[in-house]
């Protein structure tokens, strides 16, 4: 599956980095970002798997980072021994508090 990312998005946050032990409950679960809120999920060592809603499950690597639409449910699952994180983006001039 293609990495589709806005290129005027500007990234404004990341996460702390994650491992198999430390990934919190909640990105376990479906959750979803703001709206006008993107982001990227940064693969440093192993793989993850990034369940969306009606879509088919994605294995993201170091190699393949992976797009989080806004607004859009999602959960994160590990591979085994993995490390990452998630960097958030905004495009400008579009509200992210609706």
């Amino acid at each position: 599956m293609p990495d589709i990312f806005p290129p005027n998005a500007v990234k404004y946050s990341e996460s702390p980095v994650f491992t198999q032990d430390t990934l919190p409950d909640a990105l376990r679960r479906d959750h979803q970002t703001k709206a006008s809120v993107w982001g990227r999920i940064m693969v440093h060592e192993g793989s993850l798997l990034y369940l969306r809603k009606g879509k088919p499950a994605q294995t993201v690597t170091a190699a393949e980072p992976a797009t989080i639409w806004p607004e859009e449910p999602h959960s994160v699952t590990p591979g085994g021994i993995v490390s990452f994180r998630v960097e958030f983006y905004r495009i400008p001039d579009q509200e992210t508090d609706r």
